[in-house]
């Protein structure tokens, strides 16, 4: 890292004091003029025809201005997840429709000239519904007895496997070799069954949108939203309005990680304010959040394998049923990602196939959440890699690094399951993994603490696991991403990037990358993000794109921008370029030491001669997804007598390529961590029989707090990739797959039992030990 002055240092966050003196503008404290507020009522009903809609009474109430259904929206199907174009995601939404498919689902909206006379106005509208025969279980929803939850209009805007007639949302398969044979070939065959659970992202900040007219009569609409084009682009199908009069800015946001991946509140802001011509403004409640925006999909995998003696597995089924929900943002590409960025891990098993279906139930909508379908993939597999050793009394952490991917390899899963649709061949350029796996191991004590049972106190034991996963750097030959700069008469840059910073520190590690290239300090580089009117194209804050392929796009920004700075200052130094390098925010003669600065440049380029404005843009879109590597360890005690579990130490061991920030690093993994503990012990959106959500409150739904923290530490192992910026690999999402499978194992080590259905709550492990007679 001492080659760089500016890459690989930990620079504090550029918008941190902004942020930390709370004068960072969100959604919510964007100024509009006299804004009217909008309020949803929402279905009571798990499935159900709407007969009626009274708002005879609502509407002679004070203060409101119009009352909207489906009686006086547009028809217009679309979907509301946030991805490149045309959607790998079926249209099967309106704004608002005749059915409605879960409880929480949308009636009708009221607007009003305060948010209490919108509320006071909802306790009035009286709706007749005709129930339909549910469905809450996704293992039951592809029966011929099972309702239809939508009609032969939804559609897949990609050619994918879609049938809403069998409620299949999505469907993807693959396989290569002979599975039966590598069966007959094995010792032994296992099989098990994982399964995980509804859960909710926990923003800080609801979401959040808000819409105006500017003086040109331009729609202007501000979001807390992790997709500003993608949303642009959603907002112009569903109302007819062009996108060259819609404007959508990003400020700043409080966490995303993957909810505000979703289009549903910003059609809804413009459609008011194009209706009424005024500002409109809609921010949801904490209640609101939990059930009527979007989840985790909840999945059953079925892992299957058979392995030789020496645990060399020789065949691997892994079969996936994933819960879209009652409408299907998400519903193909992550249950495609339980298999595209889980199985290459093991690149030398001879037959392997995936088998994978997104069906429809009548609870709430699932879709993009930080991890992305490899979450609940690592949860299975990892387990599955534990049980295998112990069978055939292998040490796990030598057996993983034998069989898994390494540098300069493929696997054959890369090019036959991407995101959707096939994939893309790659190659590993860089891994260091095995590494991880060593420093892990030494920071957590493994051989000193694995199979030991140490009791710290009676019966309370301890036990430590591990997990290990890859990811991925964008999405191969579709996610692109766009950078301008331009110089200023001060020396200093202007960058203006379309990529989307969420929290996760991407305007900071984004202005990095400009200011090493440009050899300046991090203070000349002022950037400019997420403003469609403003910033070039990228396709937003998700698939953990924004370091490689955001980034990739401002290195080249840079890259001529150098080449301008370097031919006006031949000009001025009366000189050949070649003779030129920069240093320190200057141009240096090699031969002569003759200097001159930035600033000198800047002045110079503007006002006398060969005037122009050094300024370039720049595009990046890669045909690889550089994945990183983690490896990482629990240290549990288990209370036999609670059942309770708690989780003494956590250590993360990362490849994520060149770190361009490391502190940024070690707050994303430790953020992932926490978030992944928490998925883990205790997080789980429940629902009683008429699919109501029970627990939609934070004093119901239990979320680790500052108080439940483990021990943690993160070990950053640097392997430098050739094809990222400076060497940078993604990090924003990989370290949530390990928690839970390495909680998993590590219980199981303590106290010999196996927890194959997340949480682990302490019912769960006093069931558990009872069976086994352990409790």
């Amino acid at each position: 890292m001492s080659e760089y002055n500016v890459i690989g240092k930990s620079f504090d966050k550029v918008d941190g004091i902004s942020l930390a003196t709370g004068s960072a503008l969100y959604t919510d404290d964007w100024k509009v003029n006299n804004p009217l507020f909008i309020r949803l009522l929402y279905s009571t009903e798990a499935f159900a025809e709407i007969i009626d809609i009274d708002i005879e009474e609502a509407s002679k109430m004070p203060g409101i201005v119009d009352i909207l259904s489906f009686m006086n929206t547009p028809d217009t199907l679309f979907t509301t997840a946030g991805q490149g174009f045309p959607e790998p995601s079926p249209y099967d939404c309106r704004i608002f429709d005749k059915t409605v498919r879960y409880v929480g689902d949308r009636v009708a909206a009221v607007v009003a000239e305060s948010e209490k006379q919108a509320e006071d106005a909802l306790k009035k509208i009286r709706v007749t519904y005709r129930s339909l025969q549910t469905n809450f279980d996704a293992e039951k929803a592809m029966d011929e007895n099972m309702p239809h939850i939508h009609g032969k209009e939804a559609f897949s805007p990609i050619l994918a496997p879609y049938n809403p007639e069998k409620n299949l949302a999505g469907q993807s398969d693959f396989s290569y070799g002979d599975i039966e044979k590598g069966y007959a070939e094995s010792a032994h065959v296992i099989e098990h069954t994982y399964t995980t659970q509804y859960v909710s992202h926990c923003a800080m900040e609801p979401h959040s949108a808000q819409a105006s007219f500017d003086e040109k009569g331009r729609l202007i609409i501000v979001s807390s939203t992790q997709v500003p084009f993608h949303a642009r682009r959603i907002v112009s199908h569903v109302t007819g309005l062009p996108i060259r009069r819609i404007r959508v800015i990003k400020p700043r946001i409080g966490g995303g990680f993957g909810t505000k991946q979703e289009v549903f509140l910003e059609p809804l802001v413009a459609l008011v304010t194009l209706r009424t011509k005024r500002s409109s403004k809609l921010i949801l409640s904490r209640k609101e959040v939990f059930v009527s925006s979007r989840t985790r999909h909840p999945f059953r995998l079925k892992l299957r394998t058979g392995f030789k003696e020496d645990g060399q597995i020789m065949a691997l089924e892994m079969d996936a049923l994933m819960n879209a929900g009652a409408y299907g943002p998400h519903a193909l590409t992550v249950l495609s990602n339980a298999g595209s960025k889980v199985l290459p891990l093991l690149n030398k098993i001879p037959n392997m196939k995936f088998s994978g279906k997104s069906v429809y139930t009548n609870l709430p909508i699932a879709g993009a959440y930080r991890g992305y379908g490899a979450t609940q993939g690592y949860f299975a597999l990892n387990q599955h890699l534990d049980i295998i050793c112990r069978e055939t009394n292998q040490d796990i952490l030598e057996y993983i690094k034998k069989w898994h991917i390494k540098e300069q390899e493929t696997s054959a899963v890369f090019e036959a399951l991407g995101e959707g649709k096939e994939g893309v061949a790659q190659v590993v350029k860089s891994c260091k993994l095995s590494e991880c796996i060593d420093k892990g191991a030494k920071a957590i004590g493994w051989y000193q603490k694995r199979d030991k049972k140490i009791e710290t106190q009676k019966d309370v034991v301890r036990g430590v696991g591990v997990a290990v996963a890859m990811q991925g750097s964008g999405i191969p030959l579709i996610d692109m991403g766009s950078a301008y700069m331009k110089m200023n008469d001060d020396g200093s840059f202007f960058l203006f990037v379309g990529a989307t910073d969420i929290g996760t520190g991407s305007d900071t590690v984004l202005s990095q990358i400009a200011a090493e290239t440009l050899q300046v300090p991090l203070d000349y580089i002022h950037i400019l993000s997420s403003d469609t009117d403003m910033t070039p194209f990228d396709v937003g804050a998700y698939a953990s794109s924004t370091t490689y392929i955001s980034g990739g796009a401002v290195l080249r920004c840079a890259q001529d921008i150098v080449k301008q700075i370097i031919e006006h200052g031949a000009l001025m130094l009366d000189c050949p370029k070649e003779e030129l390098s920069l240093h320190e925010a200057c141009v240096i003669n090699e031969k002569t030491g003759k200097s001159i600065s930035f600033e000198q440049i800047g002045q110079h380029s503007f006002y006398t001669s060969k005037q122009i404005q050094i300024q370039s843009g720049a595009s990046h879109v890669s045909p690889q997804s550089p994945p990183p590597f983690i490896a990482q360890f629990a240290e549990v005690e288990v209370d036999k007598k609670t059942g309770k579990v708690h989780v003494v130490k956590f250590v993360s061991a990362i490849d994520c390529g060149q770190p361009l920030n490391p502190k940024l690093v070690e707050g994303q993994i430790e953020g992932a961590v926490v978030n992944g503990i928490s998925f883990a012990l205790t997080e789980e959106l429940r629902f009683d029989k008429s699919g109501r959500a029970l627990n939609s409150t934070f004093w119901d739904y239990k979320i680790f707090t500052a108080a439940d923290i483990p021990e943690m530490q993160t070990i950053i192992v640097n392997s430098s990739d050739e094809d990222g910026p400076y060497g940078a690999k993604s990090v924003a999402e990989i370290g949530i797959n390990g928690p839970a499978p390495a909680i998993a194992n590590a219980i199981y080590d303590a106290v010999n039992i196996r927890l194959f259905d997340l949480p682990f709550t302490p019912p769960k492990i006093m069931n558990a030990l009872k069976a086994t007679g352990r409790g």
